[in-house]
């Protein structure tokens, strides 16, 4: 079998791993976030194919190629040159769209220009170029045996009476002329009047059309040609309504006299000042003052401020002169009121709008004496005055204040948005022009030019290019794209619809032999669309291709021919092969985490009721944003709601379009004005609005998670308070790499320099005079706990949460990363490497770390992304816990797992894009399942059916617990629901050979200090009793002897702790024993939120509150420990 065999890898948290891939397949990767996944396939795998294949280039060509950093690896065999499709984040450009991207529109420009038809702009009517021997042509076969005038069209709709011009016509032997419509002889010269318009035409020619007089009828008409330059006018002579036609030699609209240039493709292109509208360059958008946000309140007068821009002036960045500059401007505006009589008292929204015009845009001409020159200066009006400011001001502060405040952008009333000039909007090919093709999406589109209608030449011509952009929309087609516009801003797209665009641009190139790595393709599809991309990856694969794809979909999963598994665990914990072996063989593999949740062993499970919600909610009513069909929408609040629906469908179009801006202008005053909509009902219920999106917490490697969320503040105040900083005089702003002081200059702060290589890629290397380390020698001699601020940034997130365990207020925040699954990534890691998925998860453990009122609104957008099942089970968790406190939790997602959790389900379709915009179904789970018009809930059917079938098995389970348990833990799950106290079962991998606490805390990913060990004693006096201690500490035997009320003890042997309580090694829980012995908890357990003890079972714990725990076991909290 052809494979690829990597040897050694170390890169990451990589644990010297060696592994065999079969060529020409299907490969999966997959495992916990922050296993490993992407340093295997993507920094290890991909980078060596792309680096071997750059570096056989010549040295000239490489210095055009990105060469990636050799791989930390010992040896890779079997490597295919390999193409990279990952989650990028899609281009900023403004001028980027979805048909730019994938050259669709490239195509398109090269089709309009050779065979479109031109029409003119200005009268509608079709513009073509005509040669003598065409028009004589057309002539005889429009007009044949019949009588015509010839006429040439010298005056067109212009004054004068022309009698020269007459006087010309008859000295050059022509004998008739045609005037305001009617034909005359020139034997006398007409009078006509001086001052009214008049068309004037020679008859060159009164002719009976016939093949015969062929050469008279070229003759008559190259002289009309000739006087009227280029075109010529043909009349019957006879009858009532006499046909007529104009003929242009000049690419002229023959009515208009308007001339053109020769089609081309620059014409259609709206980067290309031949092409784009002069108004907005190309944009489709202009940036102008808003009057609304120049007058935020038009219910106050001048007086009491409505005049915003002037009331409260853009300055300075320090904001010095401010009153001076707002005095100045007032002063200005007293005295344009006084010289029109303008009543500075009167409400902004009742003065006339003549007076709002003067005030605003100097209408009317008014003046004032200038508090500065003294002179009289013309008022150009408060908007006036904030364009120019912006325009020529040589501060960045005020230009981008006055844009923040006071700007917004508005569609082009040129082009209308259309980005292009009139004379190109004007050619068309069956009746569409480049802009209506270009509006359609991707599935109208594929339609349009199937059914595309051309003459048999402009076919031979347009062939290949049809060819081509067929090809490409079926691509678009193919990967689950169909409900995009062609003209959608590249900006606009997610992490998932950008890289499916660049794999359909794959599937078009038709290589093989190829490895291609991927990275979660089914990102933002829903299950229905899921199909169809699978099918398209497997095509690629039957090209003889490689795939390597880093995924959590079930489906993709299972229908990949071989699965890697990384892990066990996150970040220090991972970097293992779990599993490496045929999908078959992976689902019967009981190591394998991932394999519990595809074969049934582990479920993610609904809770067991609904919330009731407040009973009030949240109503948009007439939502008619972009493909919104005039729907109302309500929102129960206080529950966890999701919306759903196929790709395209309106899910964001009617949350973040138009609920959110909404809320955000009422809430924050946000500019942004929302989406189409008659009103929203509802809003005292809520007090503000969060949303947690993909979106980058940084553009800089500088921004960092620590940094982000608060909590290096806190480090740097704590490591400002240690005797050494105190010694020094150190502050805290010596502890940041980002101002001088304590940060090493060298890289100020970077810890990397850039080597410029001119024609060889730019090196990155290490900091020589920090070592990488960004601070200089001085600052990291201050130390906690034996640590510098280099080693706290460089350590993960569960790591600083076991390192900062006594310190509550950075606990607080390394606890709410760490819950929200982000326990692997480390707390100095860059911005801009992590995915969009960890981004938004780092904003909600922010978000999470604040206090929370009970009447907020969190929105999120597919929150889901890039995680395994298991931490999606921890995110709903978290997620689950905001609505237990009365919050409302709505999240836009496809994911079935949540889906199946959420208390209430809003599905939009049935379709995408114009088909879609509707509201399908909207209720609980189990109502939308039962939905037959819904594919949502046509997917959701099976799901729920899966989780009543394992209930009946096991009908104690509730949910986050796992698949598998014991009779006894039920016991104590009905003990713990009986005293009404919070938990949640935990499972874990279990080691045979290595039973310890810390074993069970690297698996879960915890402080060792929170596993709590359950150790039974033996006392001289009361016999047995158990003490609960922290897993890394070491029992005091004295004080578990006082404690207990003994002399002295002993701890039991190991082959008497069945008989004694019930429990083997390694699953012994302060629970449930056989009989109930007196209990002692160390005194620390009270300072965490929860501690993990064993559930009874060897791959179980329970997570609870230490005061719970105490309650429940009837334990005291004593000093147990050395």
């Amino acid at each position: 079998m052809k494979s690829i065999k990597v040897i050694g890898a170390k890169g990451h948290n990589l644990k010297n791993v060696t592994v065999e891939l079969p060529k020409d397949k299907m490969v999966v990767v997959t495992g916990l976030s922050g296993s490993g996944k992407s340093s295997l396939a993507f920094d290890t795998i991909y980078a060596e194919g792309q680096r071997r294949y750059v570096e056989s280039m010549s040295a000239y060509a490489r210095q055009f190629l990105e060469l990636m950093e050799k791989p930390d690896v010992e040896h890779i065999e079997g490597l295919s040159p390999a193409i990279s499709i990952e989650q990028r984040n899609p281009s900023k450009n403004p001028r980027s769209t979805v048909a730019t991207v994938t050259e669709i529109y490239d195509y398109l420009r090269l089709l309009f220009a050779r065979v479109g038809h031109r029409f003119c702009p200005h009268c509608g009517r079709e513009v073509e170029s005509w040669s003598v021997q065409g028009i004589a042509q057309d002539i005889l076969k429009k007009f044949n045996e019949k009588t015509v005038f010839i006429l040439s069209p010298v005056v067109r709709g212009r004054a004068g009476t022309y009698e020269e011009l007459f006087a010309k016509f008859k000295k050059e032997g022509y004998v008739k002329a045609r005037v305001d419509g009617t034909v005359i002889t020139l034997d006398n010269t007409p009078s006509l009047e001086r001052y009214k318009k008049h068309t004037i035409e020679l008859v060159t020619d009164e002719i009976f059309v016939e093949e015969f007089d062929r050469e008279r009828l070229v003759e008559s008409l190259e002289a009309a040609l000739k006087y009227a330059q280029g075109l010529v006018h043909i009349v019957e002579a006879e009858g009532d309504q006499p046909r007529e036609f104009t003929y242009s030699e000049n690419n002229a609209c023959a009515h208009c006299g308007i001339g053109f240039s020769e089609l081309e493709p620059r014409l259609f292109s709206f980067n290309s000042p031949y092409g784009a509208c002069p108004d907005c360059n190309g944009l489709g958008l202009k940036i102008e003052v808003a009057e609304d946000l120049v007058v935020p309140d038009s219910t106050l007068s001048i007086n009491e401020g409505a005049i915003a821009a002037w009331h409260n002036p853009v300055t300075t960045r320090t904001h010095r002169w401010k009153t001076s500059w707002s005095g100045y401007y007032f002063d200005i505006l007293k005295q344009i009121c006084h010289r029109s009589r303008i009543n500075m008292n009167t409400p902004w929204e009742k003065l006339s709008k003549a007076q709002r015009d003067l005030i605003l845009y100097g209408v009317g001409g008014a003046s004032y004496t200038s508090g500065l020159s003294g002179g009289e200066q013309i008022f150009e009006g408060v908007i006036n005055n904030l364009k120019r400011r912006y325009q020529e001001s040589e501060s960045d502060f005020v230009k981008e204040e006055i844009y923040n405040r006071f700007m917004r952008e508005i569609t082009c009333p040129t082009c209308n948005g259309k980005r292009l000039k009139s004379e190109a909007l004007s050619v068309r090919i069956n009746g569409k022009n480049i802009n209506d093709i270009t509006a359609m999406q991707v599935s109208a589109a594929k339609v349009f030019f199937e059914q595309i209608e051309l003459t048999e030449k402009e076919k031979i011509i347009a062939k290949d290019v049809l060819k081509e952009i067929r090809a490409r929309l079926d691509f678009l087609n193919s990967v689950g794209l169909s409900y995009l516009t062609l003209e959608r801003k590249s900006q606009t797209l997610s992490g998932g619809e950008a890289q499916r665009i660049h794999l359909a641009t794959q599937i078009g190139s038709g290589l093989t032999g190829v490895l291609y790595v991927l990275d979660e393709p089914t990102i933002g599809l829903h299950s229905r669309d899921n199909d169809r991309l699978i099918d398209t990856l497997k095509n690629l694969r039957d090209l003889d291709n490689t795939l390597i794809i880093v995924e959590h979909d079930k489906d993709t999963i299972l229908a990949a021919d071989y699965v890697v598994e990384l892990g066990p665990a996150a970040g220090e914990y991972g970097g293992n092969i779990v599993a490496a072996e045929p999908t078959a063989d992976f689902l019967r593999d009981e190591k394998s985490l991932t394999a519990s949740y595809l074969n049934g062993r582990r479920m993610i499970l609904p809770r067991a009721e609904l919330r009731k919600g407040n009973g009030k909610y949240l109503e948009i009513l007439g939502a008619q944003q972009f493909n919104l069909k005039n729907i109302d929408v309500k929102f129960p609040l206080g529950k966890f709601i999701c919306v759903t629906g196929v790709s395209g469908s309106g899910k964001s179009t009617l949350i973040h379009q138009i609920l959110y801006k909404a809320l955000a202008q009422k809430f924050y005053g946000a500019k942004d004005a929302p989406g189409k909509h008659k009103a929203i009902k509802g809003l005292e219920n809520i007090d503000k609005v969060i949303i947690v999106d993909q979106s980058p917490i940084g553009k800089t490697p500088r921004s960092n998670p620590a940094t982000y969320t608060g909590v290096f503040s806190h480090i740097r105040d704590l490591f400002a308070e240690m005797p050494e900083a105190k010694r020094r005089g150190y502050q805290p702003g010596r502890f940041s790499f980002n101002v001088k002081g304590g940060r090493c200059e060298k890289c100020q702060g970077d810890g990397i320099l850039k080597i410029q290589m001119q024609f060889l890629p730019d090196i990155y290397v290490k900091c020589e005079e920090c070592n990488g380390q960004r601070f200089n020698e001085d600052t990291l001699q201050v130390k906690f706990k034996g640590k510098n601020i280099a080693e706290v940034l460089d350590m993960s997130v569960s790591q600083a949460l076991e390192f900062f365990d006594a310190i509550p207020k950075i606990k607080r925040y390394l606890k709410t990363l760490n819950d929200v699954g982000l326990g692997y990534i480390k707390l100095g890691q860059a911005a801009t490497t992590l995915s969009g998925g960890e981004a938004q998860r780092v904003k909600l453990a922010d978000e999470l770390s604040r206090k929370g009122t009970g009447k907020t609104l969190y929105i999120l957008d597919e929150p889901t992304t890039g995680l395994h099942f298991a931490d999606i089970d921890k995110l709903l968790h978290v997620l689950h816990g905001l609505a237990d406190k009365g919050n409302t939790v709505l999240i836009i997602e496809h994911n079935l797992d949540v889906i199946k959790t959420a208390d209430w389900l809003i599905d939009l379709g049935p379709e995408g894009g114009d088909k879609g915009g509707t509201i399908v179904c909207a209720g609980t789970p189990r109502q939308v399942a039962g939905c037959k018009e819904s594919y949502t809930g046509r997917y959701l059917k099976p799901e729920l059916e899966a989780v009543d079938k394992f209930l009946a098995a096991h009908p104690e389970q509730k949910l986050h617990a796992p698949k598998t348990a014991a009779p006894d833990v039920y016991k104590r799950q009905r003990h713990l629901d009986e005293l009404n106290i919070s938990y949640e079962l935990i499972p874990y991998e279990v080691d045979e050979e290595n039973l310890s606490a810390l074993h069970v805390a690297q698996t879960l990913g915890q402080n060792i200090d929170q596993v709590y060990k359950t150790l039974v004693l033996h006392g001289d006096k009361t016999g047995f009793f158990v003490c609960v201690i922290p897993g890394g500490a070491e029992l005091d035997m004295k004080a578990a002897a006082r404690a207990s009320g003994n002399k002295s003890c002993e701890m039991l042997h190991v082959k008497e702790l069945v008989p004694v309580t019930g429990y083997m090694r390694g699953g012994c829980s302060p629970l449930g024993m056989k009989k109930p012995f007196p209990t002692f908890i160390h005194e620390d357990c009270i300072l965490w939120d929860f501690i993990y003890v064993s559930a009874g079972l060897r791959g179980l714990q329970i997570k609870i509150n230490p005061n719970d725990l105490l309650k429940a076991a009837r334990a005291q909290d004593v000093p147990l420990c050395l």
